[in-house]
């Protein structure tokens, strides 16, 4: 599956210029627990950062920094992990892990943002994955007793009913 399949679509942005208040206001609001931090190129919306509710504790609130006098460009990650719509998710998932991040940006081919991929989502689908594996087990087991044709014993000539229990 691909990055750009699984991605939400809808994403809370904001600009360099947002205030702290304002963007844990979007937060709350939308139920996110980060904001992409977005720049217009050439009438395309580019992610240049991101800010998490992690940010606003440890940068902000912690430091007791004056909630109005700071922006969420003075406190984003600039070293923003952009991944293309087309790349997998289990490559998504290795470069997440090796940068030690939780949410990415998903970008067009142009670098507009299209969407953002959280490890939240990549566990979900691996859960519903995994349950589609254990069924099949039991499914399988299931199939292959349909399908058995009960031998008559040579010896009694009795033959197993689908309870186990031997009929003649």
């Amino acid at each position: 599956m691909k990055a750009g399949e699984l991605c939400n679509r809808e994403v809370v942005t904001a600009t360099r210029e947002t205030i702290i208040p304002e963007a844990a206001r979007l937060m709350r609001d939308h139920h996110v627990g980060s904001l992409v931090i977005v720049e217009m190129h050439e009438g395309r919306m580019e992610p240049v950062g991101i800010v998490t509710d992690r940010d606003l504790v440890i940068e902000v609130i912690a430091e007791d920094v004056d909630f109005d006098t700071v922006t969420v460009g003075d406190i984003m990650s600039y070293a923003l992990l952009k991944i293309a719509e087309q790349e997998s998710v289990f490559d998504t998932a290795q470069r997440m892990r090796a940068r030690g991040v939780r949410r990415v940006p998903v970008i067009s081919e142009t670098g507009e943002l299209i969407g953002i991929l959280a490890l939240d989502d990549m566990l979900e689908l691996l859960s519903e994955e995994l349950s589609l594996l254990a069924k099949l087990t039991s499914r399988e087991g299931e199939q292959e007793q349909k399908k058995r044709t009960p031998i008559r014993s040579k010896k009694t000539g009795l033959k197993p009913d689908r309870d186990g229990k031997l009929t003649k």
